[in-house]
């Protein structure tokens, strides 16, 4: 072989690496906008990325009703590509703003029907749900001598005043879950009567659903109302909290995934959206929630009871979506003055 040929070779050689390295290089970004625990978003994007490294997840994380906003602000000019884990019912009022994209996932058949849009051109996929729950340092109300309250109806008792925090539904699905199961549990009427009891006990209102009860944790407050997967979250890292299921029911929320309409990597967003309704993702939700999509896949969770789903009210989500707006505007009028700076 000549020197010249060789040096070509080499040429060729090397340029067909270099192409190789750029196409490995060469990810498809997607923007997906979360409600999803911050230190789970990390765990969510390394599973999927271990079988789909060529998608980079580029997280846009808040609370439920800021990420919602955010969507509903960009409906003309759309900046996310998916959502993943955010609030069935935000994603419901989205719908019918008509801002996601038909779409089934592969294997979806496997999910159980009220973890799926059943309608004619679905285009949500739940995965999980999350539920109320009532976060009680028992080390703080043993100083204050409050008892353990066993009902939503107990927190209303004049011992309890000042001694409560709770998300603001304005801000937090956590928030919105627990007013809208009040006025389906209570009715509307004793539903509103019910929030004005309890706003006398409430020292303020946070914008986030997990804060309550991690000031309940710290012992910053005695009792933070929030939702189960903080709580056991925060009871196993060693807080003294006992988790309250109140005996009316539990509201509740589905965590859900959408493609959002108009993106530009539709094919990598349905690859997301295919690999979220998978039982390895459904393994994964089922590491801090006690109820998943995926029948038969949920084991039980630390401190959560046994018959976690059976406390679940009936809830009606499209009841939920389509008063949402003049739920939060009843709710700001009467409450809001409690409320955290934003």
């Amino acid at each position: 072989m000549t020197h010249k040929t060789l040096l070509k070779r080499l040429a060729v050689l090397a340029g067909i690496t270099t192409v190789s390295m750029a196409a490995h290089a060469a990810k498809t970004e997607l923007t997906v906008y979360t409600a999803i625990e911050a230190e789970d978003l990390k765990k969510y994007a390394a599973r999927f990325n271990e079988e789909h490294p060529e998608i980079k997840i580029n997280w846009v994380r808040d609370s439920t009703g800021i990420v919602t906003a955010k969507l509903l602000a960009e409906k003309d000019n759309p900046q996310a590509d998916v959502v993943w884990g955010l609030a069935a019912t935000s994603l419901m009022l989205l719908k019918g703003e008509g801002m996601l994209q038909t779409y089934q996932p592969m294997g979806s058949e496997k999910l159980s029907p009220k973890f799926k849009d059943m309608s004619d051109n679905p285009v949500w996929t739940g995965m999980d749900a999350w539920m109320a729950a009532v976060c009680y340092n028992t080390v703080e109300a043993k100083k204050l001598g409050l008892p353990k309250p066993t009902s939503w109806a107990d927190l209303t008792k004049p011992v309890y005043q000042g001694h409560i925090i709770m998300p603001n539904p304005n801000s937090s699905g956590t928030g919105f879950l627990d007013v809208s199961s009040w006025l389906q549990i209570f009715g509307e009427k004793e539903g509103w009567t019910y929030m004005d009891g309890l706003h006398q006990n409430v020292s303020r209102y946070t914008h986030s659903g997990s804060k309550p009860c991690k000031l309940a944790a710290a012992g910053e407050i005695p009792i933070g109302i929030s939702f189960a997967f903080r709580a056991a979250k925060s009871k196993k890292m060693g807080a003294p909290l006992d988790i309250v299921f109140p005996t009316e029911g539990l509201g509740w929320d589905m965590e859900a995934t959408a493609i959002i309409k108009g993106t530009d990597k539709l094919k990598a967003a349905k690859t997301l959206v295919d690999w979220t309704a998978s039982q390895k993702a459904n393994e994964m939700y089922n590491e801090g929630y006690a109820v998943v999509a995926m029948p038969g896949v949920a084991k039980p969770v630390d401190y959560f009871p046994a018959n976690a789903e059976s406390l679940m009210i009936n809830n009606n989500f499209e009841w939920s979506a389509d008063n949402r707006s003049q739920i939060l505007a009843e709710w700001q009028k009467r409450y809001d003055g409690k409320s955290d700076p934003k």
